[in-house]
């Protein structure tokens, strides 16, 4: 069934990512350059079930391109997991008149927007915003360019200090699932050693690198740990492991945390934020739904809901082969 779209209703769900503001911006300006309402959708789902919505234009959105985290807010909602949440936000929906939205989230955000469409045959469209760029259907995810520089910067200053107490330093990344964080700060950081989820490296093989490593004249190492990586229960349980069975190492461990997440998006996230933006909006007025805006060989594509819900990313192995070779 085609719809008439007057008004679009623009989100952000789940973990917050730097370019998100860039993406809303694109959103509310491109609806103004196509003659149509904007509202923005506080908190998510939640926002939505309670009607918390307000009506944007072009200049609601001055100034926040640079800016990190969402001006919209974000939530999990358990609510709206619920059939009775899910009708609560649709009469919200019906009430302000909103004809579709464009929810900026990940996996879990799309999966809410894809069972509310079935149910309610609502149009909804999906920008994919996390930093561990676990998405299928596109090459880069909002805030995964700029997750990756603002790592490789704190692990050039952790380097420092590894160098002069002749230390070895376990970091460990986000990438629950996948290890893009891990892989490519590794290499862009020149880490001795990079542990994935995707790649089970084993606690003796870690530690005959270590040894070579360490005979080749390496004074210091780095290695680089995906939250998500199987080798051992956690980043202290590698380094108690470490520390028993080579004493000449002095082992420290850095969780980065939140702190990926944070900060003004690249040049990068900010372009593809607005280029998504673009594609989510004219995708709705000429009848689309239910897909997520992607970037494949640069081109910015669409994937149904259910593909890049239930796809797996999957990590370059040629970069995996280049770790291998650059750690000698």
């Amino acid at each position: 069934m085609l719809h008439t779209i007057n008004k679009i209703g623009v989100m952000t769900s789940g973990g917050d990512s730097p370019g998100m503001n860039a993406a809303v911006r694109s959103v509310v300006r491109a609806c103004a350059f196509h003659n149509l309402e904007c509202y923005g959708i506080y908190r998510g789902y939640e926002g939505m079930i309670d009607g918390d919505f307000v009506k944007m234009d072009a200049r609601s959105v001055k100034g926040i391109i640079n800016k990190g985290g969402t001006i919209l807010k974000s939530a999990r909602s358990k609510e709206f997991r619920t059939k009775e949440g899910r009708a609560k936000a649709y009469e919200q929906l019906k009430k302000a008149e909103i004809d579709a939205f464009v929810v900026i989230g990940g996996d879990g955000s799309f999966t809410g927007a894809m069972i509310f469409n079935q149910e309610y045959d609502f149009p909804v469209m999906g920008i994919p915003g996390t930093i561990d760029n676990d998405i299928f259907g596109t090459t880069h995810t909002l805030g995964y360019d700029t997750a990756l520089n603002t790592v490789v910067e704190v692990i050039d200053k952790i380097r420092d200090t590894a160098s002069s107490h002749n230390r070895l330093f376990f970091i460990e990344v986000m990438g629950r699932d996948v290890g893009h964080i891990a892989l490519n700060v590794g290499i862009g950081a020149g880490a001795e050693e990079i542990l994935i989820p995707e790649e089970d490296l084993g606690l003796d093989r870690l530690l005959d690198s270590l040894r070579r490593s360490k005979k080749t004249g390496k004074s210091s190492s780095i290695v680089i740990v995906a939250e998500g990586d199987k080798i051992g229960k956690n980043v202290f349980e590698l380094k108690d492991y470490v520390d028993v069975n080579m004493s000449e190492y002095e082992v420290r461990v850095s969780v980065l945390g939140h702190m990926q997440r944070g900060g003004s998006p690249s040049c990068f996230d900010r372009v593809l934020a607005s280029r998504m933006g673009v594609k989510a909006v004219e995708s709705l007025i000429t009848g689309k739904s239910n897909f997520m805006v992607g970037l494949k060989n640069d081109i910015i594509d669409l994937t149904p809901f259910d593909q890049a819900v239930k796809g797996k990313s999957k990590i370059n192995m040629e970069l995996l082969r280049v770790s291998d070779i650059m750690s000698i």
